[in-house]
């Protein structure tokens, strides 16, 4: 069973850098291994419980979301619109198939790989690509790679899903890259072409969310200042070798461009939504039928399917108590996750370095949310859950440690 939850671990590694279809059946699988054979232990070791952390905020968030699907006009819409309440189940599937720390770091680091590549990949894709923005040939897998090429997506059908998959990575990765040695060197390569391929996918509110999560990874890091001055050279060389970054990077906030005024249209619709269905919302999957109607003149784009910010997001469809208690879980996770860190011991860098990118990841994820629904793009939610999961596995192992001095 355990050779099984291996190679599952690893088919799921492959999945979360490159299709949704493969994590998804891998995640299915390994949850009835998981409840078939039991959670894995170290060798040696009793046969530990099922672990449930931040389940208190889970299922408020769930049981409103079932309320305000209740409460809407279109019910059948809305339930079908919170499947993705499922997703959430992932992080109890991946916290409990990891048995340690050791096997928390193989798969940090088989994510980093898998990513990396997809990475290398897409700067072929961007490198490649024709004026027109696809390349037209008879082949399946090139036509699959190249098509609507203009933009770094990888394996994805967006950029900006390609775009929030690398910063949880690139981010989680960041404290174990930055202690160097032979056990990391390789990760450096990997870790610097996920940073190239995140600059082509042109998402500026990914960048904005990266520089936050390695903000928050400096602060606990030894060499902050090392780091900090590293990440300022590839910001300066990106800007440099590629013109477009620049470009992009000069646009943020400028009210003449065509994406920040539509992105304030949204935020002034939303906010109106918000204030006049302020308890149970319009319902999940409601903003595109509502949407049309309520969008102010200066709008570019008369339909849209959700407001392009996280909390905006939840506020209008599940009121102020869903938001309240998505917010709940994040504020769990970090005051959890804070408590982990300060119990590590100074001497086991590689599960501070696991418990601190997390907490970064986490991080970069909340802030690019302000500027893109990252929360229901599956794909990118899957790779936060997966991320998330890490310092729980530190903490049972430092559980588990403690327990048995005093046997």
């Amino acid at each position: 069973m355990s050779r099984a939850r291996d190679w599952l671990l690893r088919v799921l590694t492959v999945g979360l850098a490159a299709s949704i279809t493969l994590s998804e059946a891998a995640l299915v699988v390994l949850a009835v291994v998981l409840v078939v054979g039991g959670r894995p232990a170290p060798p040696g070791a009793a046969r530990p419980r099922t672990a449930w952390p931040l389940i208190g905020p889970v299922i408020v968030f769930a049981l409103w979301t079932l309320v305000t699907v209740l409460a809407s006009a279109h019910p059948g819409e809305s339930l079908l619109a919170s499947r993705g309440l499922l997703t959430l189940g992932a992080f109890y599937v991946v916290l409990n198939a990891l048995p340690d720390t050791r096997a928390a770091g193989r798969f940090a680091s088989g994510l980093l790989i898998a990513v990396a590549v997809v990475a290398l990949l897409s700067i072929v894709q961007v490198g490649f690509c024709p004026p027109g923005g696809t390349l037209e040939t008879e082949s399946a897998p090139v036509r699959l790679l190249m098509r609507k090429c203009a933009r770094a997506r990888g394996f994805f059908s967006i950029y900006m899903t390609f775009a929030g998959v690398l910063i949880l990575v690139l981010v989680s990765a960041l404290p174990r890259v930055a202690l160097g040695g032979r056990r990391v060197a390789w990760a450096l390569p990997a870790w610097l072409a996920g940073i190239v391929g995140l600059g082509l996918t042109s998402v500026r509110g990914a960048w904005l969310g990266f520089g936050a999560g390695c903000a928050v990874c400096a602060l606990g890091l030894r060499r902050r200042w090392l780091v900090l001055a590293a990440l300022a050279l590839v910001v300066a060389g990106s800007l440099v070798v590629e013109p477009r970054v620049l470009e992009r990077v000069k646009s943020v906030g400028d009210l003449a461009d065509d994406t920040t005024r539509d992105r304030l249209a949204m935020l002034y619709a939303g906010l109106g939504l918000s204030r006049a269905h302020p308890v149970t919302g319009i319902g999940p999957g409601q903003v595109k039928r509502v949407y049309p109607v309520v969008a102010p003149p200066e709008a570019l784009r008369r339909s849209t399917s959700h407001l392009h910010n996280t909390p905006l997001q939840i506020v209008v469809e599940r009121g102020l108590p869903g938001l309240a208690a998505w917010v709940a879980i994040w504020v769990g996770f970090f005051g959890a996750a804070w408590r982990v860190l300060r119990r590590v011991p100074p001497t086991d860098e590689e599960a501070r370095a696991l418990v601190l990118g997390s907490m970064g990841a986490v991080a970069a994820f909340l802030v690019a949310g302000l500027f893109e629904y990252n929360f229901g793009d599956t794909e990118v939610l899957l790779m936060a859950l997966a991320v998330m999961a890490l310092p729980f596995v530190v903490e049972r192992d430092l559980g588990e440690s403690s327990a048995q001095l005093f046997e």
